[in-house]
């Protein structure tokens, strides 16, 4: 069995991930988290090497203030931005407007909301929260690129912030010190899945 892919948007987030961990680096938001993922994907595929399962790292805003620091393991997540159900006319095969990854039972759980905006205001926090409880910008993508390659997927989400006014001037800082919290889950997850 092939070890499991880690795909983070920015590289301090998988900055304390065991020496040696498969790591895949796609830039932040949805496109480029889909383009690079695709394509390592796609390549991996075609060497018949491709991983046993993904995992998603990275940071993420709350959205409610029962959502406090740590990590959280996603069971749901939908795109935020966009609805193709508004959007007279529309055909073809389109992709689910959720995904519900398994959880291993290690972590509490959170709903993720994805979209290519970077949340920093307490209007679109509250608007967000009606339908989960965090924010990101690559999960939804990450998972429908698992999807379609058929490659279980974890989504492992470390709060950073708490996607309001004060989220620029702090997510920076918070980076080293949630993948500090990333790497600690990491190894939990492997312990889980070894046992299993």
């Amino acid at each position: 069995m092939t070890a499991p892919l880690f795909v983070a948007a920015v590289a301090g987030e998988a900055a304390h991930l065991p020496e040696g961990s498969d790591v895949l680096i796609t830039g932040i938001g949805t496109l480029p988290a889909a383009i690079s993922l695709t394509l390592t994907l796609a390549e991996r595929r075609a060497a018949g090497n491709l991983p046993s399962r993904i995992i998603n790292i990275g940071t993420a805003g709350a959205l409610r203030d029962d959502h406090t620091v740590g990590v959280y393991e996603i069971d749901r997540v939908h795109k935020h931005d966009f609805q193709s159900a508004e959007i007279p006319g529309v055909t073809g095969e389109a992709l689910p407007l959720t995904f519900e990854p398994e959880t291993s039972g290690r972590f509490p759980t959170a709903q993720l909301a994805t979209g290519d905006t970077f949340v920093e205001d307490s209007a679109t926090r509250d608007r967000l929260a009606q339908d989960a409880g965090l924010v990101d910008m690559e999960g939804y993508a990450v998972c429908a690129v698992a999807y379609h390659f058929n490659i279980p997927v974890t989504l492992l989400k470390q709060i950073s912030d708490n996607a309001d006014e004060e989220t620029a001037s702090g997510w920076a800082e918070a980076v080293d010190p949630g993948a500090v919290q990333l790497a600690e889950a990491v190894r939990l997850l492997v312990e889980t899945t070894t046992q299993a």
